[in-house]
């Protein structure tokens, strides 16, 4: 099973947790996992909530019985008695899809903690002079992560949180230029944004998917009020998060992706791209409490591929450009460099070009997410004006390295598999090293090695992997 995010609204913890509780067979065994967390003070509603005729659901995590929310700032002006409007303020609109602090003042394990000037990313419900109130108790990265593993939660799962934090925790402390122990947690340290992160690790195990692909992130635009000021969309930390990620603004004014949603596509996500061909079970739909002129939901496709045997489906780019101008020495040295940067693989095709020149066609394969890293550096070594980009599906035998004993020793052999296919090929290195042992040719031991795959394949015994 392979799970596919729409993230045409961003994402953000609360969001990503309904989508992925909409997929749940047993949806109450995942209730009882939340309620034996023991977060104090911490409660969970779990509603419909219908978004432009989409109906999905809204997991609202409250301290205390109160959900906390952020605002988008949108500037606009206001006319009196009909005069011609001479002045302007900024309106903040609640969305709730992420907690953010209104006070630092507060109260940990029974301490005060003044920590000087606010690095929250929050809101302060104003129009104009920011007034304070008392938020949830935050904690520091340290206290976060100890409070998680303290949860009793399974091994993979408090791993997964604390990977999302630790997202979370390098990415401040790159904003603040701050070390990570350091740094103090302001929205992302409340305990409704534990909840979201332990909440959306414990689905992604629940479900068991062995893949997880997004789509590019809609980020949003426009601003943010915190206390620092107006942050601009996405904030800094959310930002930072999405480096090496595809996103897009668009004319949606407010946050649609927030820091704890980035960091936990950045856990989960193998890879960001189109829809690859699969067979949709099941579709979930997080609903976000802001409203908008588009459907504010995250949709999670649980999908089947349409492979049998193990194959699998999946989507390339293929980089291209035509070069009459460089040595071969040259073209080399950018091969070998596309390679080491994450090509699935590069290769060369001998072309003629106009006037009868002689040239050469340097193509690159690569994931999606790696489209802009490789054709920047392509555009940077070669002569190149300019590179042509293709989006390829692919049908791909599943692999596996198993390991067979011969009479040359073991030998790991590269096991492919799906369509009703199979094949085996003997790793080089490991055929070279026992030829060289035994005094005999590099084809006897490869042979040797192939029969023995194929026999375990045969009579239905499994080759240690």
């Amino acid at each position: 099973m392979r799970l596919f995010l729409e993230l045409a609204m961003g994402a953000s913890g609360d969001m990503l947790m309904s989508a992925l509780y909409e997929l749940l067979p047993d949806k109450e065994a995942f209730r009882k996992k939340m309620e034996r967390l023991g977060l104090s003070g911490v409660t969970y509603e779990y509603s419909a909530s219908t978004k432009c005729g989409i109906t999905g659901t809204h997991i609202s995590v409250k301290i205390g019985g109160a959900e906390e929310k952020s605002e988008d700032v949108r500037a606009h002006t206001h006319s009196h008695n009909g005069e011609t409007p001479s002045h302007s303020h900024d309106e903040a609109h609640s969305h709730g899809d992420e907690p953010h602090s209104h006070d630092d003042n507060h109260d940990r394990h029974g301490k005060k903690h003044d920590h000087g000037k606010a690095h929250d990313h929050g809101a302060d419900h104003s129009h104009g002079a920011p007034h304070h109130h008392h938020g949830p108790q935050r904690y520091g990265y340290d206290e976060i992560t100890e409070l998680i593993r303290g949860l009793g939660l399974p091994d993979n799962v408090m791993a997964d949180a604390l990977g999302v934090y630790k997202i979370l925790g390098e990415a401040e402390a790159a904003v603040h230029g701050t070390p990570l122990k350091e740094i103090h947690l302001h929205e992302i340290g409340a305990l409704d944004a534990v909840a979201d992160i332990v909440g959306c690790c414990l689905l992604v195990n629940m479900l068991g998917v062995t893949e997880i692909i997004a789509s590019p992130v809609h980020v949003g635009s426009g601003s943010i009020r915190c206390e620092h000021g107006v942050l601009p969309v996405p904030a800094p930390a959310a930002a930072e998060i999405l480096k090496n990620v595809p996103i897009y603004g668009g004319s949606i004014r407010g946050e649609l992706c927030t820091p704890t949603g980035a960091a936990l596509l950045k856990r989960f996500v193998t890879r960001f791209g189109e829809m690859p061909p699969m067979t949709i079970v099941n579709i979930g739909c997080g609903m976000g409490a802001k409203d908008f002129e588009a459907a504010n939901c995250l949709r999670a496709f649980l999908c089947e591929d349409e492979v049998s045997d193990g194959g699998n489906r999946d989507s390339v780019c293929e980089i291209s450009c035509n070069l009459d101008d460089m040595t071969p020495e040259a073209i080399g040295a950018v091969f070998e460099s596309l390679l080491k940067h994450g090509a699935l693989d590069v290769f060369t095709t001998p072309i003629m070009m106009k006037k009868n020149r002689q040239a050469v066609m340097l193509s690159c394969l690569c994931a999606e997410e790696k489209r802009g890293e490789l054709s920047r550096l392509i555009l940077r070594d070669t002569s190149t004006l300019g590179v042509r980009v293709t989006s390829c599906a692919r049908d791909i035998l599943s692999r596996a390295l198993i390991t067979v004993a011969t009479e040359y020793g073991d030998i790991r052999v590269k096991r492919a598999q799906g369509f009703g296919v199979i094949k085996y090929k003997p790793e080089y290195d490991d055929v070279l090293k026992a030829a060289g042992r035994h005094n005999v040719p590099f084809t006897t031991v490869h042979n040797a090695a192939m029969r023995r795959a194929e026999s375990h394949a045969g009579s239905g015994g499994a080759a240690q992997d």
